[in-house]
Order: C-alpha cells, then structure tokens, then sequence
C-alpha cells in the first residue's frame, strides 16, 4: 500500500491479467489453481490492513440535518460550521473488527427525559447502526505537511464498507463538550475487502452542489470526486428467519467528498500513515429510505419499524443481525460489490 498509486495500479492489471480466460498461466495450471485460488467458506477472513489510526467524519448533509431538527430544531438544524469544514473526530482503532464479528452491547451513564441531570448506569437501550464508508490511506504524508485536495486520490488506496455501531444514549449524555466517547468506541465492523479507486473510477459523478457557501481554497474541486454506490442495510430481528432491507443508499448523497476529507485532515499539518482509515459518517439521502441509521428511521425512537409477524424495532435487540451491502453496477454489464459488513448484537455482560 505504501508503495503509491502506479504500484497498485500494475498489481491490478496483473491480477487481472492473470485471472483472465485468455492467459493460460493460471487457466491451464490446475495444481497453481488449487494454491491460488480457495473456496470462499474455507478460508477466515481478517482486517484488511493493520489500522493505525482511525478517524470518522459526519459529512452527510442530509443525516447531519435530520439528526440537527431531532434535536436542535429546524431552524438550528445545522451547526454554524458544517458548510464550511468536514467536520470529524478521532474513534478508537482497537476496535475496529472484521465482518462477522459479535458486538457485545455496551453500557455505560444515561439519563432519562424526566431526570436529564442525574445518570444511572445500565447497558444501553438504544443501540444503533449506522451506515458509512470507509477509506484506507496508502500513501502517508510528513508531518508538517499536507496532502494537497487535487492530489489527494493518489493517496487513498481504496474502499471498505463500515458499520459505526452506537450507543445513542450513552453519547447523547456524554458529546458535551468533546464529542463522541464509550457510545462509539466499543465496536466497528468493515467489510474484508477494500475495493481500489482505479476498480470504481467509472462510477466517478458529481457530488452535491457546494456554492452557498463555497469551500475555502483549499478544499475546492474542479472535477467528479462523488462515487455512484449503492449501498444497503439488512437486519434480521433475532425473532425472525429473515431479513429485511431496510436502508437503501447511495454514496453520491455525500456532501464532503474523500479527497475534500484527506485533505482537510491534513491541512494544519496532520501527517497520515499506510493503513491509517477515515470514515464518512453515515450516508443518509433525501427520503425516509435513505436513512443511514436507526436513529433516523425512527426518528429517536418514536416511530416503530415493522418487519412482519408483530415483530417491531426502534433499535436494535439482542440476538439482531445488521448486514451492510455495496455495488456498484457498470454500464458495460458488470457489478463491482463491497462483499459483506455483517455483525451480531450479544446481550450485555453487565448491569
């Protein structure tokens, strides 16, 4: 990854090259084939690289706003800042995990509408998916340097699927006054495979307009840096046999691009290391069904999803499932997908 974009550039077209049925070096080899090439249910997948730090961005203008009117109001909707910076912070890389791994709930203080003073201790009731991208960098800069926002694609080596669970009520008592903590920090799952930029350039697009107001100089763009993926959310309640979509997406919606994020990250000289991921935030779009979250669709609680046969949520149960899909569907036919971001919710070991 470190090696930079020409590098991994040619390890594709090799890939490719060799996988191809014109190339008889892997099609006619049967034992290389045996090596190379294994079943997908034999094989453990693992975290894709070693994660040095992580930081996760709240760049969905229209997540952003809904979570704003929930709980500010409409005319407050948004913070004085979000239209001018990517605004982020930094999680907790430790425990990032691969999909298929259990999420324990977590707990920790809440408090309740009648007492919003006085916390309590419990496992929290009101745990959330939320739907996001991840991007991994593969070429770092030195500290005191930053990655310029028209070169910062030659440092991104690619894409992974993310699944930011959350606490809602146990951030909600703790954001004041620095943001996310223990409702954030005890599990996020990535897909296992991360899919490079030069995989999805045909499905570069443009992005939200940005002109009212328009970005600093240096987070200005003059070019497609939106991507055109589809991106869903399937939960399987723990009392049914089935799941059911209930998110569909896109990562187009996002207002802050990757490249406008990395180079944000780095403009105060911040120096970014291979293997370091940074997330969007949760890709919400403009209808109920784009929702990126729980938080969202129920709109904190009040409204109740129906997946059938009585069974209802406004969050997530012990014994759900989520399961976070994204493809991408070419013009020539063929779809690029992110594999699966799939995790489990086990009861709380504490009271």
């Amino acid at each position: 990854m470190s090696l930079g974009r020409p590098v991994w550039r040619q390890t594709r077209a090799a890939i490719q090259k060799l996988l191809s049925k014109e190339d008889p070096r892997l099609r006619d080899n049967t034992g290389l084939v045996k090596k190379a090439l294994l079943p997908r249910e034999s094989v453990k997948m693992h975290l894709p690289a070693q994660i040095g730090d992580y930081t996760d961005f709240y760049c969905s203008r229209e997540h952003a706003t809904n979570v704003g009117i929930m709980f500010r109001g409409k005319d407050n909707a948004l913070q004085p800042n979000w239209l001018h910076i990517p605004v982020g912070y930094h999680g907790r890389a430790s425990s990032i995990v691969v999909s298929g791994t259990d999420i324990i709930r977590p707990a920790g203080q809440r408090i309740t509408p009648q007492e919003k003073t006085q916390p309590f201790f419990a496992p929290s009731a009101k745990l959330d998916y939320e739907l996001e991208v991840g991007w991994f960098v593969g070429k770092g800069n030195d500290l005191g340097k930053r990655i310029e926002v028209e070169d910062a694609a030659q440092h991104i080596f690619g894409m992974v699927l993310v699944n930011d669970w959350s606490a809602r009520d146990i951030q909600a008592w703790e954001y004041v006054p620095l943001g996310p903590f223990l409702g954030k920090n005890f599990g996020t799952t990535i897909s296992p495979w991360i899919v490079t930029l030069d995989a999805l350039e045909e499905f570069l697009v443009g992005g939200p307009a940005q002109n009212s107001p328009k970005p600093l100089d240096y987070l200005k763009e003059n070019k497609d840096t939106a991507y055109d993926i589809n991106l869903e959310v399937h939960i399987k309640p723990s009392q049914s046999s089935t799941s059911k979509r209930v998110t569909l997406s896109n990562l187009k919606y996002m207002y802050w691009s990757i490249t406008q994020q990395l180079a944000h990250h780095t403009v105060n000289g911040c120096n970014m290391r291979v293997g370091d991921m940074c997330a969007t935030g949760t890709i919400s779009g403009p209808d109920t069904g784009s929702f990126g979250s729980l938080l969202e669709l129920s709109w904190n609680g009040t409204k109740k999803i129906d997946f059938g046969n009585g069974v209802e949520r406004t969050f997530l149960e012990d014994g759900d499932e989520v399961n976070m899909t994204g493809y991408a569907k070419s013009a020539a036919g063929y779809t690029i997908g992110f594999g699966d971001c799939r995790g489990k919710v086990l009861p709380c070991p504490y009271k």
